[in-house]
């Protein structure tokens, strides 16, 4: 027994010098980011940009998938198949088009 204790003893002693030097090395190693630009307006611009092109690609991917399911239902003669690839293809639709959404209920052509 006292050998099962010593040697969970000495793998936590083991796991906690790992992960005190891993906290030292972040600490030591931290740099600071600086901005680019003074305004963060642009900043917060192009991170919306970004998401929302990542947004698009999701829906894209999606609008791919329905388009698959219903082809494939139209192979197989599967009902309930082509109306679950119609809805997919119309969430991809509206997943690609968010930002022109929000444009429009929001008012802000520019944005």
């Amino acid at each position: 027994m006292k050998s099962r204790t010593r040697t969970f003893e000495a793998w936590a002693r083991r796991l906690f010098k790992c992960f005190a030097c891993l906290v030292v090395l972040f600490t030591c190693t931290a740099v600071p980011a600086l901005a680019a630009s003074n305004e963060p307006l642009t900043v917060v611009s192009n991170l919306s940009d970004f998401i929302f092109s990542l947004i698009r690609a999701i829906g894209l991917i999606l609008l791919g998938f329905g388009i698959l399911q219903v082809g494939l239902s139209f192979k197989s003669h599967d009902p309930s198949r082509r109306a679950n690839g119609m809805l997919t293809v119309a969430g991809g639709i509206v997943v690609v088009f968010t930002k022109e959404i929000l444009n429009l209920i929001t008012g802000s052509a520019g944005v």
